[in-house]
């Protein structure tokens, strides 16, 4: 008998399973390697849909009879694709161009099941306006928290919350990379649902 999780989370972000890990659900996790350049003139919602998919499908042959999760996110900000920095001079020009400004981050979200060749596609925005940032800021957090794997130059789990203004959308959780939201909807059309199938809390003692 297959004793491996159902649900297969296809990403390597362990800010996306810890997200899922709130669910209470069984799950494991596997990063998938594809291809994330936007094509040429791609819509934000296109290439967030298209890479979030392509996580979950490229995974499909490993795992059948599963429940398989892709999510991607990109930064836009006048009317450019932002992704992962990748370095620190980035990160921080990236900072500079947003201080005072609002920012648009755009999630997509896949769930694939490979035992009946179900897929649904959807994505998520949340909106980010920046408070005005001096350079000495941008450095310091850049310094400290080095968001180099995260679109927009910081990680909203630690001290992003601090180069903001205010937050404006229907799920937190999207801005972190997995809309929480959105993926219990997903679940329960794909007949799994998180408040019935996860796993019992340990009370404490």
């Amino acid at each position: 008998m297959n004793d491996r999780p159902r649900l297969i989370l296809a990403s390597g972000s362990r800010w996306r399973r810890q997200l899922l890990e709130r669910l209470g659900l069984s799950f494991t996790w596997a990063s998938p390697d594809i291809d994330e350049t936007p094509r040429p003139e791609e819509p934000p919602a296109e290439l967030v849909h298209r890479l979030a998919l392509g996580k979950a499908l490229r995974l499909a042959n490993d795992y059948p009879d599963h429940l398989i999760i892709g999510s991607d996110q990109v930064a836009v900000f006048e009317d450019d694709i932002l992704g992962k920095p990748g370095n620190a001079a980035t990160a921080c020009a990236t900072l500079s161009r947003f201080s005072g400004r609002r920012v648009r981050f755009i999630t997509g979200l896949a769930l694939i099941d490979t035992a009946r060749d179900w897929q649904r596609v959807c994505h998520e925005h949340y909106d980010v306006v920046f408070r005005n940032l001096s350079t000495a800021e941008i450095e310091r957090y850049v310094d400290r928290e080095q968001p180099f794997d995260s679109a927009g130059s910081f990680r909203m789990e630690g001290l992003g919350i601090t180069l903001f203004e205010r937050l404006e959308g229907d799920d937190p959780n999207t801005l972190i990379g997995l809309p929480l939201i959105r993926l219990c909807a997903l679940l329960r059309e794909a007949g799994l649902d998180p408040l019935l199938d996860s796993l019992p809390s340990q009370g404490s003692s």
